[in-house]
């Protein structure tokens, strides 16, 4: 069964940054040879709808078949609000928790994100996993791109 990886705007976005590119064009180029899924939701569609055109053209070269669609509903704002809550991220980082909570209860294999602060913190990850737990949801892994590409 193929990868569901949901990922955030910094790694579409990476595509065009220098320190993120290889391993940004290298997922994508996964997602587009229909080894791995790309999941995305209506907030990153948002993000990247005010993005220059060349980060909102990256989507384009990847079949509709092989993307996920995925919105953020009251179960995930429930989920983000915990985290904010929990006192795991301010509620300044809103979108950076919303985008966990979808990820987490439409059950993704992974979330993928160039955001070492937020998101790809160790820390972070263990609260955010511990907030899933205490309040029902599973844990979900949290990694960059260029642990998730070339896997076999």
């Amino acid at each position: 069964m193929k990868q569901r990886i949901y990922t955030d705007t910094s790694v579409i976005g990476g595509c065009f940054d220098m320190e993120f590119d290889e391993y940004s064009l290298e997922l994508m180029n996964e997602f587009k040879s229909d080894t791995k899924t790309l999941v995305i939701s209506d907030l990153t569609l948002k993000e990247i709808a005010s993005a220059p055109m060349k980060v909102q053209a990256i989507l384009d070269g990847i079949s509709e078949t092989n993307i996920e669609y995925l919105e953020l509903d009251d179960e995930a704002r429930f989920l983000s609000q915990k985290y904010i809550d929990e006192k795991v991220i301010s509620e300044k980082y809103l979108v950076d928790s919303q985008h966990i909570a979808i990820a987490t209860i439409n059950r993704c294999d992974v979330l993928v994100s160039w955001n070492f602060k937020h998101i790809v913190n160790l820390r972070r990850i263990n609260l955010y996993n511990s907030t899933n737990l205490k309040y029902g949801y599973p844990i979900i892994e949290i990694r960059s791109p260029r642990e998730v590409i070339n896997e076999e």
